[in-house]
Formats: structure tokens, C-alpha cells, sequence
């Protein structure tokens, strides 16, 4: 079952997108991306809010996403949003396999 995770960071002006950027341009994303268990790891901005970013987050199992937080890739992440005195919050799903009947009518 693999695990998705939303988080939403906020931030004063263009604190978020400049977090992203950072995060991207360090090599930081392409790490985690490396990493055992990563299925996605990709930045989205709100259309109506510039102080907003989101980030989805997939790991195959919690054991590689519990790897992921302990992992030195956390320091940096961590000293980050710091760095550009960010919240954030959190939604996590998991996945439900396969597709429950039904759904693959809407899905194109």
C-alpha cells in the first residue's frame, strides 16, 4: 500500500516558491527522488495564493518513508524551511488497491 502525502507550506511573500527553488537548484529534490521507496516528490502553486506551495509526497511503504525521515535529507529539509520561516500542514492518504469498482469509469 503506498502512501501519499500532501504538504502545504506557508510563507510571507515569495518565502515558498524561494524554498522550492532552493530545494531544486541544491540538488535536494533529486536526492529524495533517489531515494529507496520514493514514487513522487513534486512542488505545485495555488493559482489564487502566491504565499502557498504544495508539495505531494509518495513513498511505496512506510518503511521507506520512515528511511526518508531518517535520513540526512531531513536536516536539510528542515534547515530550509527555516531558512525561509515556513508552516506547513499535512494530509496523508494511503492507497486503496486495486481501484474500487467503479471508478475506472471516470478515469481517462
Amino acid at each position: 500500500m503506498s502512501i501519499t502525502i500532501h504538504i502545504f507550506y506557508k510563507g510571507k511573500g515569495e518565502n515558498a516558491r524561494l524554498f522550492a527553488r532552493e530545494m531544486i537548484d541544491s540538488g535536494t529534490v533529486d536526492a529524495i527522488l533517489k531515494e529507496n521507496g520514493n514514487l513522487k516528490y513534486e512542488y505545485f502553486f495555488p493559482m489564487n495564493d502566491n504565499t502557498t506551495l504544495l508539495l505531494i509526497d509518495c513513498w511505496e511503504n512506510q518503511q521507506a518513508l520512515d528511511a526518508h525521515h531518517a535520513s540526512p535529507m531531513m536536516k536539510k529539509i528542515m534547515h530550509l524551511r527555516e531558512k525561509y520561516n515556513l508552516t506547513m500542514t499535512v494530509e496523508r492518504f494511503a492507497s486503496a488497491e486495486p481501484l474500487p469498482d467503479g471508478d475506472e469509469n471516470f478515469i481517462k
